[in-house]
């Protein structure tokens, strides 16, 4: 047996050992990858000194005076099973349970698993003793004749990674760090000062300001500490090709399914999603290796019509996108680029053969949009297809599953004669009374779907507005995910979101260049970036809830103390980790007993694991549930073809996922409308890394509300959402300590992504105070010393240098950073109080609100959609704000010019905070007031009567200065000798 606590080596399998001075071997402090003496003698003498992990060099002494003790001969996966809290929920671990009582219990389960076992045995008898390690590699040298031995050990010393890490540069990064901690230090004098200064005269204005500007500091805290050390990436997409896609040669890439999600055609135009799915037919990749999945969860004839048309222009579209290397691939966006396309192009056909081929798109797009005008209006009888059945999506509540494989290597083919990628139409089952979790249910049906029919080992999800812009994506992502230094922990490649169609000035701050540019480079640099929804290559693995398979040992103090103060031998456990822990026991319970077999694989042991326990997991299909044991991909041989289109059906079936695991642990995950913080936040919580890739042209880009109203509105959906995390067991506040997989950067992030919406109370009251000060002649901070006034100038500084210097080392502009400041406070005073309200309406009273929007017609200019006024109760706060702080800053003048010169100073410090809620609402009230620089004239002749009417009913007024009886004043004038 084992020695427990002793890893396994990830390389080969064997025990590290200990040293000499008795402790486990540890070749890596940075990150305990273990790995043993011999494997890293051999990594030495090839030249690679570092971390097969995290790349940091070795330490030359600790390796050389090690001294091993090594014993016995493991697989890879035996380093996972020797710690059950290395692994995910549903990790392969070794049983107690007999080989005989597992075989006995599968007897009347599925032939297929019975075969396993058999075919297993007959194996293990022909077997003969394995070869060593050094067997192995001598014979394959001696295969490999000696000039080929020479060229490889060339391209292996010459080309390493597929991908590299630039670190931000120590003379950005440095200065910014000392910015962060010098702010951090003002920070708290400013408080220890404003708490001992209080104002007597307008206590609650004073307790009410600093109660919000500690929230301020708390948010500030969360969203800046997890930039501490961003980091940039750059692929070798080449030596990509060079390695596994050789010309001439079968390509050995990895698979990709597609997922593309829709749910209602008439406000997701079949146009939009038929440029995404061509888009992704025409990607540079293999074509036996993509595979396009799109969902429609409405269950529309409309969209599977459309999609019919989108499979036949196909034929034409993909091989005239790859025989002349165009960009992008979405045919509505290439056509509208407004360039000399004649310019790097040099064949001379090029020319007939794009007019031809925008001739055909043009003819394409009427048949669509002659679809969609048939589809305005329901027939009473409901729809009918060509051959006159009845569309059984007619009632989109209450319909069977439907799955339509068009292309392909069994379907056509495109004019040419090449093969095409797989395209395939799936519209799960709905019934009343079920629960289908909108967009995470649908995602969850074509992971089991595209699993049962191609079984790609990484899964890329696009919205249906979101187009492939760079044919070289999907290659991007793959030198992350299938580079053997980096590819072994990730579970998603994450991609920035890019947009077309918005305003030069990006008034709303639709591009999220800040949060895009800025926070994700941070996060990449810490334990990798958040999962934001779309444009996302995953590891199909991950979603099944396995752990990083080279994840190192925990250390022992995490389980033999309950915090770094209290030690305790036996700490208590919460309710999470005792049903983690029922589970694992429950599925260890179900795995055959391995300890006696001398010489098993990692996949023939996989092979063996009892199918009942895999079916309170991921549900009740054979044919699914293997292939969840092939981390490879592919389909499993043991299928007949002809029945796995109703295997397909079966996995999409309304009760499928029921007692199962389905958006628990496995797949998307339920119980949020941002299902896909609250997916990525899972997968970092049992070890995954992610990294983030922007390569110079966007991956993908996407369409994005720019009018006010819609923009608030997706702004209330996300905020609703993070609320509800919040008030879940998932809240990052409290999930996830127990296996201390997620680093405590990264914990604040997640943080952050949840509590931001409450920021709108204080912001709202803060914004508020100018105007209430105003009003009143009062203010809430004291008159200040020269000390204080230094503090409160230091305070601003920092301020100012630390977005200085955070703009300078990410490089985006002034302008993106001032957008993103003002929508923070637009959305905070609006979309994000709401979602605060309407949240704990939902989730503590079950009361579900929706605010209406009422939407008048655009115009037909570039930017129409821009100009359009959608009244709504989530404009209501911002516009309230607008108004009482002119009121306010109207009556500050006017008061200061009644009491005389000594007011104009006080005026001075109210008047600038007011002006500072004023300029962040601008965008906002440029946005009520219409058309974008042409403010009518009515509308300025109007304000200026009105302000000046309301100043001298003001001044005549003058309510904050104590009036004087007739007889004093005509007292004091009979005294004056004139």
């Amino acid at each position: 047996m084992m020695e427990s606590g002793v890893p396994l080596c990830n390389s080969c399998g064997e025990q590290v050992g200990v040293g000499a001075n008795g402790e486990v071997f540890v070749a890596c402090h940075e990150c305990n990858f273990s790995i043993c003496k011999a494997c890293v003698d051999y990594e030495i003498k090839e030249g690679r000194k570092a971390c097969l992990r995290c790349a940091a060099p070795y330490d030359d002494n600790s390796v050389d005076d090690a001294e091993l003790t090594v014993s016995g001969n493991r697989s890879t996966m035996a380093a996972q099973l020797s710690n059950p809290q290395d692994v995910g929920v549903h990790a392969r671990h070794v049983s107690s349970v007999s080989t005989v009582d597992s075989e006995l219990n599968d007897e009347s389960g599925n032939p297929i698993w019975k075969n396993r076992v058999e075919s297993w045995k007959d194996k293990k008898n022909k077997k003969k003793k394995a070869p060593t390690k050094a067997e192995i590699k001598a014979q394959r040298e001696d295969q490999i004749p000696p000039d080929q031995q020479m060229e490889g050990k060339q391209s292996a010393e010459a080309s390493q990674a597929l991908s590299s890490v630039i670190p931000i540069p120590s003379s950005k990064l440095t200065p910014y760090r000392c910015v962060i901690i010098m702010r951090l230090v003002i920070l708290c004098l400013f408080f220890h000062y404003r708490i001992t200064h209080p104002v007597d005269s307008a206590f609650g204005l004073w307790l009410t300001s600093v109660i919000c500007e500690i929230w301020f500091a708390v948010s500030w805290v969360l969203d800046q500490f997890p930039k501490w050390a961003p980091i940039e990436r750059i692929t070798y997409t080449d030596e990509l090709s060079a390695r596994y896609d050789r010309e001439g040669e079968v390509s050995e890439l990895a698979a990709v399914d597609f997922f593309v999600s829709t749910v209602d055609p008439l406000k997701e135009p079949p146009q939009i999603t038929s440029n995404t799915v061509l888009s992704i037919l025409a990607v540079d990749y293999p074509v036996d290796k993509v595979s396009c999945y799109v969902s429609d969860d409405g269950a529309a004839m409309l969209t599977f019509e459309s999609l019919v048309e989108t499979a036949d222009f196909a034929r034409k579209w993909v091989p005239f996108c790859k025989k002349f290397a165009i960009e992008p691939r979405a045919p509505e966006f290439y056509f509208a680029q407004k360039i000399d396309y004649l310019r790097d192009k040099v064949q001379p056909s090029f020319v007939k053969e794009r007019r031809a081929m925008k001739r055909d798109y043009e003819e394409f797009k009427v048949r669509v949009n002659a679809l969609v005008a048939k589809a305005q209006k329901t027939p009473e009888e409901g729809w009918t297809m060509d051959d006159g059945t009845s569309w059984p999506g007619n009632n989109t509540r209450d319909h069977p599953g439907m799955i339509q494989v068009f292309l392909g290597h069994t379907g056509a083919h495109d004019i040419e004669g090449n093969e095409l990628p797989r395209l395939v139409y799936v519209s799960r089952e709905k019934r009343p009374g079920y629960q289908h979790h909108k967009k995470a249910g649908a995602e969850n049906a074509l992971v089991r779907v595209s699993a049962v029919l191609t079984n790609a080992p990484y899964i890329l999800n696009l919205d249906c507005d979101h187009y492939v812009n760079n044919s070289q994506a999907v290659r991007e992502a793959m030198c992350f995910l299938m580079d053997p230094l980096v590819g072994r922990d990730l579970c998603y490649v994450q991609f920035p979101q890019r947009f077309d169609g918005i305003d030069r000035s990006d008034r709303y701050a639709n591009r999220n260049t800040v949060f895009f540019d800025v926070n994700m480079k941070g996060l990449d640099g810490i334990q990798g970036p958040v999962y934001v929804g779309t444009g996302c290559v995953f590891n199909r693995q991950a979603l099944y809830g396995y752990g990083p398979p080279s994840m190192p040992s925990l250390p022992k103090a995490s389980s033999s103390s309950c915090c770094c103060c209290c030690p305790s031998k036996k700490p208590s456990k919460d309710a999470l980790e005792l049903h983690r822990d029922a589970k694992r026991d429950e599925l260890d319970a179900a795995i055959f007993n391995l300890r006696e077999i001398d010489n098993y694989d990692e996949y023939e042991r996989s092979m063996l694991i009892s199918q009942k326990s895999f079916e309170k997991t991921f549900g009740l299909s054979s044919v699914f549930i293997e292939s969840t044991l092939m981390e490879n991909g592919g389909v499993p041989e043991s299928v007949n073809p002809a029945a796995l289109i109703n295997e397909a059906i079966h996995v999409i079936s309304c009760g499928y996922e029921e007692k199962t695991s389905w958006g628990k642990e496995i797949g998307w995950i339920y119980g949020s409308v941002t299902e896909d913080i609250l997916t990525g936040f899972k997968m970092h919580c049992r070890g995954w890394r992610s990294v983030y890739c922007m390569p110079l042209r966007p991956a993908f880009k996407g369409s994005a509300p720019i009018n006010l109203s819609d923009r608030l509105h997706q702004v209330l959906r996300w905020a609703l959402g993070s609320v509800e995390i919040f008030l879940s067991r998932h809240c990052p506040l409290w999930y996830g300590f127990a296996g201390g997989r997620l680093k405590w950067l990264q914990r604040l992030a997640y943080t952050n992504t949840i509590v931001y919406p409450f920021t709108s109370l204080p912001l709202v009251a803060y914004c508020t105070i100018p105007a209430i000060c105003l009003l009143t002649g009062k203010f809430i901070i004291p008159t200040l010393s020269n000390l204080a006034s230094v503090l409160f100038l230091g305070l601003f500084i920092s301020i100012i240098v630390t977005s200085v210097l955070e703009l300078r080392w990410s490089g985006v502009s002034i302008e993106d950073w001032w957008r993103n400041e003002q929508f923070w406070v637009i959305g905070g005073v609006s979309a994000h109080l709401f979602a605060v309200f309407q949240g704990f309406l939902k989730m503590l009273a079950g009361v579900d609100t929706n605010f209406t929007v009422t939407a008048k017609a655009a115009d037909d200019a570039e930017f129409g959609e821009l100009y359009i006024v959608k009244w709504t109760t989530v404009l209501i706060p911002p516009t309230t704000l607008i108004i009482v702080n002119m009121v306010g800053v109207v009556a500050g003048f006017s008061d200061a010019l009644n009491k005389g010169y000594e007011a104009w100073g006080p005026l001075f410090g109210k008047v600038f905070f007011a002006f500072w809620v004023i300029l962040h609402l601008y965008p906002f009230l440029k946005g009520l007031m219409g058309r974008t620089n042409r403010t009518p004239t009515i509308v300025v002749l109007w304000s200026v009567l009105l302000a000046s009417v309301f100043s001298l009913v003001w001044v005549k007024i003058n309510p904050f200065v104590s009036h004087s009886n007739s007889s004093t004043v005509a007292q004091s004038c009979i005294s004056i000798d004139c």
